[in-house]
């Protein structure tokens, strides 16, 4: 019945040939690819134009000769030229080559270290600060004043901060040293991260850290994300609307920051942090304060139900983890047994 619905298709169709004779046009279409012989692909004629095997041999011993090994196939085919030579152009000698497997960077290459991506967990303040410098611009051209600062990465908080005339490792030492005392870091407490800059990476600042007991962590090589803490602040501070293009002295820079960070720390209200301000999560206010906002909005809700159509409100969540990196979990795959 197969065969006769074959033969019917050829002259009606498939789909009239096998109504016709009660056949499943898969059945018809399945048999058609199991009959099917792959198609044997044609070989390739050699060009006549093509060099024979002996002289592209010729070609390849020359290249690799003691004289030209070390020169480009367009150097060698030069010098060649010059002395009255022809053995081929620079394309059939590169192609050569590329047969041969020849074709590579043949000069020391620099490889760079594998850096371990940065994967950091604070679950309370004081546990992961981030640190970073940023220039200032001063009153005139190609002059800056370094703004360093030191940040919690839980609650936003920002304990310590300094203004200076140049970047050193002696000044940011001084500044770790005086943090870390002012909130009564202990040891093994504190992970301090920073980028890869001459003072974070620094002999004086991390015999200091090792003295300390404070752990220690870098960012990768031209990877911003990987100290996003410091740069958002960092923008918020350049954001604001009375940010000046220029500071007229140092004197200007640390009067402006001194007032900025007052602001930042007791009345800034962080996104990142149900809109507290970082002075609250870092002094353990937030709970008190998240307590208060669920009572007025309580009232709220006992005053208007009817406004709250999907449910009570809820302050916003104070978050119980913050990370830099994440670790992405693997999704462990489940087998149903039947």
């Amino acid at each position: 019945m197969i065969e006769a619905a074959e033969g019917l298709s050829r002259q009606v169709g498939v789909s009239p040939a096998c109504r016709a004779l009660t056949v499943s046009r898969a059945t018809l279409y399945r048999r058609r690819a199991v009959s099917s012989k792959p198609a044997v692909p044609a070989v390739r004629p050699t060009p006549p134009r093509a060099l024979p095997p002996e002289k592209r041999q010729l070609v390849l011993d020359a290249l690799n000769s003691e004289r030209f090994c070390d020169m480009a196939p367009a150097a060698v085919h030069s010098v060649l030229l010059d002395e009255g030579e022809y053995i081929g152009s620079v394309s059939t000698m590169y192609r050569i080559l590329s047969e041969a497997g020849e074709v590579k960077e043949r000069r020391n290459q620099l490889k760079h270290p594998n850096y371990t991506k940065p994967e950091l967990l604070a679950t309370r303040p004081n546990e992961v600060w981030s640190w970073d410098i940023t220039k200032l611009k001063g009153p005139a051209k190609w002059t800056y004043y370094y703004l360093y600062v030191i940040l919690d990465i839980f609650s936003r908080y920002v304990v310590g901060w300094m203004i200076a005339m140049r970047e050193a490792a002696a000044l940011a030492k001084r500044l770790i040293s005086e943090t870390c005392e002012k909130q009564g870091i202990e040891e093994r407490q504190l992970t301090l991260h920073a980028d890869r800059g001459p003072s974070m990476k620094s002999k004086p600042v991390e015999f200091l850290l090792v003295d300390l007991g404070v752990d220690k962590t870098h960012s990768r090589p031209h990877t911003s994300n990987d100290n996003p803490y410091s740069e958002a602040q960092f923008k918020t501070l350049k954001y604001r609307p009375e940010f000046p293009r220029r500071f007229g002295s140092v004197q200007d820079a640390r009067a402006f920051c001194r007032e900025f960070f007052t602001w930042y720390n007791t009345e800034h209200r962080h996104s990142g942090i149900a809109y507290l301000t970082p002075e609250m999560v870092h002094y353990g206010h937030a709970d008190d304060v998240l307590d208060a906002r669920r009572v007025v909005l309580l009232e709220a809700y006992d005053d208007h139900p009817e406004r709250f159509v999907n449910k009570k409100p809820e302050p916003l969540a104070l978050p119980e983890a913050v990370w830099i990196n994440k670790p992405e979990r693997e999704v462990e795959s489940e087998v149903v047994l039947h």
